[in-house]
């Protein structure tokens, strides 16, 4: 959960070609081919794919929103909303723009309902180490003891009816980079939809989302790759069929430090102030909402596998992937049949009983 410039899920590989199950679109004028657009954001590559034909106008519109939500969220950019804060705590509130307050109130919704396991102030635990970035480095115990002393969610006072946002702390820093790619990939699919665009793939830096169903299969669900953990961004471990849904991925993969031949990974826990230990390399959300699944994402990655899994199958709104260190994996309740393996180096566990 470091900043937004480097942060969020890995990439997910989108296979273009339909699969067989999921309604049929309705009537428009769908493309094969779609418009497209790529842009250097956020620190990641952003790219929408619009297939409805005659709304190619809508791309400039949707990454012009993108760069006008990343300002107000990115720490340490002019004009950043979540910097004005972090700039005042301990002393005054701050009111934040109609687009920012929602993302603040739902980054600490989440941090309520984990009890602290997902948590929205976590910014000095993650400034520290500052993995991502070239002055990385594993802290000193005592530095991390004395940041852990500023994580506390509840002393981020929020108010509703002013939508403003106080830090308790003058030495608390919130950090949102866990869910604002997330709330932004949502901000986009919106924004689309409001313009009359039906089907589509957004993807920030691996938050895909896929609107409608596949142009090359008559709308039926998209068949959506997910992220090998071990390897290289596009690189995917297997597939399953999608329609009108997120899927994102948080790992260890993509940004970490090595010291003493220990690897340290970016996934931060704000119990130890150390990144989370366990036995997963990456897990994939499935979720109606993108902000849910990266959110969750980091959250249930901090659980576990085991612990991780049943929260997931308790709920009915999301479903997950899990992959192992060791190379298993294993899908919620939701996906046991809706999830095909194409990697031979990994061992379905589910299928095995």
């Amino acid at each position: 959960m470091n900043k937004l410039v480097l942060t969020g899920a890995l990439l997910l590989s989108l296979l273009i070609g339909g699969c067989g199950n999921g309604g049929v679109q309705e009537e428009t004028a769908i493309r094969k081919e779609p418009y497209e657009k790529t842009e250097f954001l956020m620190g990641t590559y952003v790219t929408v794919r619009v297939y409805d034909e005659g709304k190619e106008a809508v791309l400039e519109e949707a990454f012009a929103h993108v760069e006008e939500l990343a300002d107000k969220i990115t720490v340490n950019e002019p004009g950043s909303e979540i910097d004005a804060i972090n700039a005042v705590a301990g002393t005054e509130a701050v009111e934040l723009s109609e687009d920012i307050y929602p993302l603040v109130r739902s980054a600490w919704d989440y941090s309520k309902a984990s009890d602290g396991n997902f948590d929205l102030s976590i910014g000095p635990i993650t400034e520290l180490w500052h993995i991502g970035f070239e002055d990385a480095r594993k802290p000193e115990q005592s530095e991390i003891d004395a940041a852990l002393a500023l994580v506390d969610y509840e002393r981020v006072v929020l108010d509703d009816a002013a939508r403003t946002v106080q830090l308790a702390d003058a030495a608390m820093r919130l950090d949102l980079g866990a869910i604002a790619k997330g709330y932004i990939t949502d901000e986009v699919k919106d924004l689309l939809a409001e313009n009359g665009v039906t089907t589509a793939i957004i993807d920030l830096g691996g938050n895909v989302y896929v609107m409608g169903g596949s142009p090359l299969r008559e709308g039926e669900s998209w068949n959506v790759g997910i992220q090998d953990p071990m390897a290289a961004r596009g690189e995917t471990i297997g597939k399953t069929k999608q329609k009108n849904r997120s899927i994102v991925t948080s790992g260890i993969y993509e940004r970490y430090i090595e010291v003493e031949g220990v690897s340290y990974h970016h996934l931060m826990d704000p119990e130890t102030g150390y990144p989370f230990d366990n036995d997963i390399a990456g897990v994939s959300i499935l979720s109606d909402k993108s902000i849910d699944g990266d959110a969750l994402s980091t959250l249930v990655f901090g659980l576990g596998l085991e612990a991780g899994l049943a929260y997931v199958n308790e709920r009915d709104d999301i479903e997950a992937v899990f992959v192992t260190k060791d190379k298993k994996v294993y899908v919620s309740d939701g996906l046991v049949d809706n999830f095909e393996l194409t990697n031979d180096d990994y061992v379905w566990e589910n299928e095995e009983g």
